[in-house]
């Protein structure tokens, strides 16, 4: 499988570290290290998800290299379906607690969750997890279901998306962190980081009668960007996405790929679907707009095997 290409390279390198990181000091995952190797990317398998991003943000030098003390932060999952979490139509919840356990060692003031939701968003937040484990980490949830909650923004340099109204939270929080799940999409083939972007606009039905992949990549050029995408593949949903039929659908793949650069999470996430990132739009469209970069041979990227 493809996932296996990915990871190939390093793995003797990656066990050596699963190892350091289970005999290791728990307190030090949470800490930042000006000394800490810097990666364009960090791909972690075989653990929990809650384990992989312990590791794999010590790798990125903690999460206080993201955040600053006194901030407020914007978690993003996808929330979008009124499924339970092992339909892997949502975020995994361990993994949203996690982060925001994360943000608050760093010293965050602050941290919201929302989703704009395709089902019901009271249910949705609760069936999928997301809200529990949000709330238990000291996260305020919040909805994101009246076109109240949005204020239009304008895109200029964009070719299709020249505004849109994005969710308040976005706007007024200073950090964002994005936490889209890995699945087939019968739109866009794939979704991840870019098209999570979905969940933070209201007019997305405007997005899908005017060129989709172009419109997820115009709206890559607002200035509010996501510091971190952590793209949680640890129950993938391989066919009828996004909302899934079954746990057919789903294959345990116990991944996790963590990136500032959107384009080459997304890339990358691609590969784990054993999908030629070539082969979706809006990948190839944000590669060549300079919204990041789908060459991941270009890139440093730290390969770890629990």
């Amino acid at each position: 499988m493809q996932r296996r290409e990915f990871f190939r390279k390093s793995v003797r390198a990656g066990i050596a570290a699963g190892a350091a990181f289970n005999l290791g000091s728990y307190n030090k995952l949470w800490a930042s290290s000006s000394s800490a190797a810097k990666y364009d990317l960090v791909a972690v398998m075989g653990g929990e998800p809650d384990a992989m991003f312990d590791l794999g943000i010590q790798e990125l030098g903690g999460m206080g290299t993201f955040i600053q003390k006194g901030q407020k932060v914007l978690v993003k999952p996808n929330i979008g379906w009124d499924v339970v979490p092992e339909l892997a139509a949502n975020t995994n919840p361990g993994l949203v607690k996690r982060i925001i356990e994360h943000c608050f060692r760093a010293g965050a003031k602050e941290v919201y969750v929302f989703d704009h939701t395709c089902d019901n968003w009271i249910n949705t937040y609760r069936n999928s997890g997301i809200e529990n484990a949000s709330k238990s980490a000291g996260a305020k949830v919040v909805p994101g279901n009246t076109e109240n909650y949005y204020q239009e923004i304008e895109i200029p340099t964009a070719v299709r998306l020249k505004k849109a109204k994005v969710h308040e939270l976005v706007l007024e929080t200073d950090v964002f962190i994005n936490v889209p799940i890995l699945k087939d999409h019968n739109s866009t083939r794939m979704t991840a980081c870019l098209k999570n972007m979905m969940g933070v606009v209201w007019d997305r039905g405007y997005w899908h009668s005017n060129n989709l992949h172009q419109c997820i990549a115009d709206y890559a050029l607002f200035e509010k960007k996501p510091v971190l995408n952590v793209v949680d593949c640890y129950n993938v949903m391989v066919k009828h996405g996004p909302q899934g039929v079954s746990k057919e659908d789903v294959v345990t793949m116990k991944s996790q790929i963590i990136t500032s650069d959107w384009v080459a999470g997304d890339a990358a996430a691609a590969k784990m679907l054993g999908i030629d990132p070539q082969r979706i739009d809006y990948i190839t469209v944000a590669d060549k707009m300079g919204l990041g970069t789908m060459n991941l041979e270009s890139l440093n990227i730290r390969r770890l095997k629990m």
